[in-house]
Parts: structure tokens; sequence; C-alpha cells
């Protein structure tokens, strides 16, 4: 079993959007960046104003905390990664959308960046 989170290949760091992901070696397109689980919040909590919880589901309606460095991800419309979700078993792979070299910024496309509130200044 290769465990439940590696994040082996990445790190955190400064960035222009304050904290980012930055690759911690060479990785070719097609492979997995980051590996992990996530705890859902409770069904109260609301995440339309925090930044920093993922969207679980298609509802709008569960949000969900994330292991490794899947927080820090940084948006871009031009993203270099996407996460794959299995939101039945609480896991995440996110892989790369081409070849990124080491020291390079990771980022995503946010899939809720049209309708969270949170979001409204990107």
């Amino acid at each position: 079993m290769r465990g439940w989170v590696d994040c082996s290949k990445v790190y955190v760091d400064a960035s222009m959007d304050g904290a980012g992901v930055f690759a911690a070696c060479d990785i070719r397109q097609g492979e997995v960046v980051e590996f992990g689980i996530v705890r859902r919040l409770p069904a109260s909590f609301d995440g339309n104003d925090c930044q920093y919880v993922l969207t679980w589901g298609d509802d709008r309606t569960v949000w969900a905390i994330g292991s490794g460095c899947s927080t820090y991800y940084n948006h871009s419309e031009n993203s270099n990664t996407e996460s794959h979700r299995d939101l039945t078993n609480d896991t995440f792979e996110i892989r790369a959308l081409r070849d990124i070299a080491q020291d390079e910024e990771l980022t995503q496309t946010y899939k809720s960046v049209a309708w969270r509130t949170c979001f409204r200044d990107l």
C-alpha cells in the first residue's frame, strides 16, 4: 500500500499570492503530483466565504479540507495541474497538465471561481 497521502513532489513557499505550491522535482505531463484525503466539514459550515476549503460535491453544499499541500494551490485560468476527486471515498489526485520544471509554481483552475463569494476579486 502506498499510504493515504503523498505530497513528496511538492512544497509550499512564498508566492505572489502569499503562499503557493511549487514543484520539488521535474514533473511530466499526466504524472500524479500529489494525492491525499479530505475531511468533510460539518453541514452547518458555509464555504462560500472561505477560500481555504474545497468544494466537495456538485450541489454546492458540501465542503472539505484537503490533506498535504492541496489547500495552497493558487488559482489560474491557465493552470498546470488539475484535481481528480473521488467524492465517495473522500480522496483526490492532482495531475500535471503539462511538463513542469522543478521550482515552478503549480496552479489550478478553481471549479467554483464563478460562484463563490470569496473569489469575487479573482
